[in-house]
């Protein structure tokens, strides 16, 4: 590296990060916090660029970047939360000690909604691997309890991280499916796929739970989402194959299903269908259905196709068509990309 001071707080934050100098980057954003506001903005959407390439560079930077959660400046503490939720999705070990102040975040009533938003989703990130460090009796509740009065683009996140934590490990939310599904008939079809998948993977582990929500899991088979049309199918699957409470399924609706438009949709119509004959003859179904792994492994292509219902290029929230580029909000919800 040149002796020349570089042209922005940025650019010299940024040499450190690519050479891996850790120890100076952690003295640099200890001292960029006196910077202006702009200064500190700019600094950190320029590692949020560089994180979605070297996740891994950050490993041990996300102690230093804590700070900036409880900015005085709210778009300053927004572009963190952004941070942190791309440092999560990446490599979830390395914000396993920013946790606390995530959920600081998230617990804060008087914090912007977007901020709330961005932290619950890294928290949800971080649920996937390390369940014992997010889901506390405490963090569910906060997660759970925004459902009903949230912003809905808060609401969608904390539906979000619920549905990671119920991935990460079932048990933590066998006794909350009944809470949950309270909300799954929202009016933002992201908030209705994160629960009903959610409730669907505790019932993989824990059949029993699913059964007094048969009612809210039947709404949800003539739902005009394709994508939560499968999920409750996939859910009386689940029901079928445990034969809990006796496993009295929504039959004429499931049969309507097996000719539904979607793949998604018919191949789970058909366990559900299927799934007592199936486990009386030990036959197997696609690993993808009626596992956790298997809503793992299917999830993150349903929320992108959720997200972009149009193609590439739209807004996660409303759908609204953007420029490749796009804005940092949209025009029409106000939703930050």
């Amino acid at each position: 590296m040149e002796d020349s001071d570089p042209d922005s707080p940025a650019e010299h934050l940024l040499e450190l990060v690519e050479e891996g100098a850790n120890e100076g980057a952690r003295a640099y954003l200890a001292r960029l916090e006196a910077e202006g506001p702009a200064d500190r903005k700019e600094a950190l959407r320029e590692l949020r660029r560089l994180v979605d390439d070297r996740p891994t560079a950050f490993s041990r930077l996300c102690g230093a970047l804590t700070p900036y959660l409880t900015d005085d400046e709210r778009p300053v503490r927004l572009t963190t939360a952004k941070l942190f939720v791309a440092v999560a999705d990446g490599e979830p070990d390395a914000v396993v000690p920013a946790v606390s102040a995530l959920a600081e975040r998230l617990a804060d009533e008087n914090e912007f909604y977007y901020v709330r938003a961005r932290a619950a989703e890294a928290l949800g990130y971080v649920a996937l691997e390390h369940p014992d460090a997010v889901a506390s009796p405490e963090m569910v509740a906060d997660l759970r309890v925004g459902l009903s009065f949230d912003e809905p683009e808060v609401k969608a996140k904390l539906a979000k991280a619920l549905e990671y934590v119920a991935l990460g490990s079932p048990r933590r939310l066998r006794h909350q499916v009944s809470a949950l599904l309270e909300h799954v008939a929202d009016g933002n079809e992201l908030v209705r796929y994160h629960l009903c998948t959610a409730a669907t993977v505790v019932g993989c582990e824990y059949p029993a739970a699913l059964d007094d929500v048969r009612a809210e899991l039947s709404g949800r088979l003539g739902d005009e989402n394709a994508f939560v049309r499968g999920r409750a199918a996939e859910a009386f699957g689940v029901l079928a194959r445990a034969d809990a409470g006796g496993a009295s399924l929504p039959e004429s609706a499931l049969a309507a299903l097996e000719d539904d438009d979607e793949p998604f949709v018919r191949s789970r119509a058909r366990f559900a269908l299927t799934a007592s004959a199936a486990r009386e003859n030990r036959e197997t179904t696609p690993d993808e259905i009626g596992t956790v792994e298997g809503i793992r492994g299917t999830t993150a292509d349903a929320v992108d196709e959720l997200r972009s219902p149009d193609g590439d290029g739209a807004c996660p929230n409303c759908g609204l068509a953007l420029p490749e580029a796009g804005p940092p909000v949209c025009p029409q919800c106000g939703t930050p990309n």
